[in-house]
């Protein structure tokens, strides 16, 4: 045979310079005469690189996970979309069985109503517990970390809810418009409703601030960023009361409001134990022991005979005291004074905004 001419190559140097070309494409380490990788034969005899395509993810898996290699750890992830969007699903699923499961026993309307809101946070919890295993993430991020149960932020919430509702019916009280009215419980019965009613409106607080300020907020924050998916489920939080019997488009407004508060406690605090314990005291407050309509709807086994009297867009009328443009004032100073005394975390080169990010671990974040 002919040897090349000087300035020509080979096939063999074609055939190792397509070699060295595909594994730099492919990822994989380029084959030389000395150290050729043995994944499979090539045309002339030496090991040639593995097919690219068959150490890649699968496009269903890359459609449902992405690699987070946040500072959580190295792992794959279920993107926020999949994960809000199962995590609604079964919940409404698993509320259902339960509202059908409680309409079987015979417990009387008040017991009925408050295994209804036990169940209804069961419905919450449980597809966040099996989320969290999917994501290998820990419960606590969700919001309420069980080292923090019932401890600081819960009674500083709690004394917030109560003084905030207080505030609002003293200033109504001052513009004469409502009555505190006098005591119709006495003696056990003012503590065995005031606990009934304690116990009920914790159920309360925990189930509606897990569904729309734990894993939702979380996850969807993780999407779209943290504000906006507070702007999104609050509204959803406020038109969902809606479907209470006594409420309108003013008591839904202020629901909305309240939610979004809810979510600065969230962004400054780092957990849902505030806003818990504000909502289960501002609701007993409300409903137990000033007496007052919530949605319409005045709580049986209320402590005073608390009247309202004067125009509607003042006292809130039947919706009861959420349906008062004092109600906004009010909230606009609590946000206030909560935005000075929880100031935003200072912001770093090193910090990361979380929720909104991928690698979140914690509903705290620098602002």
């Amino acid at each position: 045979m002919t040897q090349p001419l000087c300035g020509e190559t080979s096939l063999a140097d074609e055939i190792t310079a397509t070699k060295a070309k595909v594994a730099a494409d492919s990822g994989e380490p380029s084959s030389g005469s000395a150290g050729e990788s043995s994944r499979g034969p090539s045309v002339d005899g030496a090991a040639g690189p593995s097919f690219a395509a068959a150490t890649q993810p699968s496009y269903a898996r890359t459609l449902f996970f992405f690699h987070d290699g946040g500072r959580d750890g190295d792992r794959d992830s279920l993107r926020a979309g999949w994960g809000f969007a199962f995590y609604a699903l079964t919940f409404y699923l698993l509320q259902r069985v339960a509202g059908d499961l409680v309409g079987t026993w015979n417990l009387g309307a008040l017991r009925a109503a408050t295994a209804l809101e036990f169940a209804f946070f069961v419905a919450a919890a449980i597809p966040a517990l099996l989320l969290a295993r999917i994501e290998h993430r820990r419960w606590g991020v969700y919001g309420l970390p069980v080292r923090q149960a019932f401890g600081k932020f819960f009674w500083v919430g709690a004394a917030w809810g109560f003084a905030g509702i207080t505030l609002l019916l003293v200033a109504l009280r001052g513009l004469h418009v409502f009555n505190f009215g006098h005591v119709v419980l006495h003696g056990a019965r003012i503590a065995k409703f005031g606990a009934f009613w304690a116990g009920t409106f914790l159920l309360v607080g925990f189930y509606e601030e897990f569904l729309f300020r734990g894993y939702s907020l979380f996850t969807l924050a993780r999407g779209i960023g943290f504000w906006p998916a507070a702007i999104a489920l609050s509204a959803t939080f406020g038109l969902i009361h809606l479907g209470n019997g006594g409420e309108d488009w003013r008591g839904a407004l202020a629901a909305a409001v309240i939610g979004f508060f809810f979510c600065l406690t969230v962004r400054r605090t780092g957990s849902l134990w505030f806003a818990v314990g504000f909502h289960a005291a501002w609701d007993w407050g409300e409903s137990f022991f000033y007496s007052v309509p919530d949605s319409g709807s005045v709580s049986p086994g209320h402590l005073l005979s608390s009247s309202f009297h004067g125009a509607t867009w003042l006292t809130g009328g039947l919706v009861g005291p959420e349906g008062s443009v004092m109600c906004f004032v009010v909230m606009a100073a609590v946000w206030a004074v909560f935005a000075r005394m929880y100031p935003a975390a200072v912001r770093t080169h090193a910090s990361l905004t979380l929720p909104a990010t991928a690698a979140s671990s914690s509903l705290r974040s620098s602002e």
